[in-house]
């Protein structure tokens, strides 16, 4: 049987699920539900100086989908806005009951020496097993100098860094704004200031909708609004791919990522773990759908690590990372077409139009016993997988492998390529 049981550094939990900084996570009532329901740790909601920070009301937004479905999730919600010392207190007492479960501060100060020294002492006191350093959150704190205005900027993330490893005994993590062009370069100077791990990603400025008949975008704040944090399933391709540079980066390679964007369900998470993240955290799916949805993810986890033949999380832990590359080292040499079964086919033309009108013009209608059918002109597909992806039935098109008989090439060894001499 597959073991969830992980350790990150040096913090064991139960299994590799977190509940990420953010609403769930705000007070001891929240916590509790969450290690009941069988959440192996959660990072406590952002702490900082008091007087804490003044909420708005509303406070979300969403992207919907078809029949509703939340493709993304919008949030203009600030750091907690209680008391520091309730919080304290709270950490404290759960953290003495629910010894077994992994209990992470986020924090967020002004980018001062001195703040950083006594909100990390007062911390430590409490007993949790470590600290995420917030220089992510993309509105209403970058205003005061703290957020994302930190993590934006590399120096600034490093000095922090070496504070907190300096005044307190406590994992230090550091969690990575995705706003930015490079997040190769905050990860290195986590590293310089000392990280034991980093986490990301933090939420995308965004506004989600515009509510046509006030103009207002939403959330609306007596009509008026601003941009703010997005995070569900739509940010997980952007969040995936920024794991896997980091993870897959020479000067990055070993730092231990937390793995955060639009993990939804199990399958998520093992796409995480397998670009180099050695735990996850959890937040918009919870918000949507409780904390119960805890259960489906690690038993989904564990079933499908049962039929690979993983025993643990470190068995897949980076496994795709050795296939991820720079699009310069992919063979153009290599040739796939699609394929459709004519028994799934339900003869509804969608890929005909998308590949007739947008790309290669490769499928060929025919009339057959008063029927339309749709076949592939091999010679001039792409292998672009549209139809496939237009196709409402899952199992009419696929995508073969066709042996071209040529070697790899790669654009450092193309005769076109300019530099071919240099690389």
């Amino acid at each position: 049987m597959a073991k969830l049981a992980c350790e990150f550094i040096g913090i064991k939990s139960i299994n590799p699920f977190w509940l990420a900084s953010a609403p769930p996570t705000d007070k001891a009532y929240n916590v509790v539900r969450a290690f009941e329901a069988g959440w192996g740790g959660v990072v406590w909601k952002t702490l900082g100086e008091d007087p804490g920070a003044i909420n708005v009301s509303s406070r979300y937004g969403v992207h919907y989908g078809q029949n509703r479905q939340v493709i993304g999730f919008n949030n203009i919600e600030l750091i907690t806005d209680r008391p520091l010392q309730t919080n304290l207190d709270e950490i404290t007492q759960v953290k003495k009951d629910w010894p077994d479960r992994v209990i992470i501060v986020s924090l967020m100060v002004p980018c001062e020496e001195e703040p950083w020294k006594l909100i990390l002492h007062r911390v430590e006191a409490t007993g949790a097993d470590g600290i995420e350093l917030n220089f992510g959150c993309p509105h209403g704190m970058p205003e005061r100098g703290m957020g994302a205005a930190v993590g934006q900027v590399p120096e600034y993330i490093e000095k922090v860094t070496r504070w907190c490893k300096q005044y307190s005994s406590l994992p230090v993590i550091v969690k990575l704004t995705p706003n930015i062009t490079d997040i190769r370069a905050p990860a290195e100077a986590a590293i310089r200031g000392g990280a034991d791990a980093v986490s990301l990603i933090n939420t995308i400025n965004s506004i989600t909708s515009v509510d046509l008949d006030t103009m207002s975008p939403e959330p609306s704040v007596g009509g008026k609004s601003t941009h703010g944090g997005y995070c569900g399933p739509a940010v997980k391709p952007i969040a995936l791919n920024m794991v896997s540079e980091i993870a897959r980066h020479p000067a990055s390679a070993n730092i231990p990522i937390s793995g955060i964007g639009g993990i939804s369900n199990w399958r998520d998470a093992a796409e995480f773990i397998s670009l180099g993240a050695m735990n996850v955290q959890v937040c918009t799916a919870a918000m949507l759908f409780g904390f119960k949805i805890i259960k489906e993810m690690c038993s989904g986890l564990s079933d499908w690590m049962d039929k690979k033949g993983y025993l643990n999380i470190n068995d897949f832990c980076g496994a795709a990372i050795k296939n991820t590359n720079d699009w310069k080292y992919l063979n153009m040499n290599y040739k796939r077409v699609a394929l459709i079964n004519q028994d799934h086919c339900i003869q509804c033309g969608r890929c005909y139009a998308a590949c007739e009108d947008t790309s290669h013009q490769s499928i060929a209608i025919t009339e057959k016993a008063g029927a339309r059918e749709y076949t592939i002109i091999e010679e001039e597909c792409v292998g672009c997988n549209l139809c496939q992806i237009t196709c409402p039935e899952p199992e009419a098109i696929s995508m073969i492998d066709i042996d071209t008989g040529k070697p790899h090439l790669n654009w450092t060894h193309d005769p076109r390529n300019p530099l071919r001499e240099k690389q």
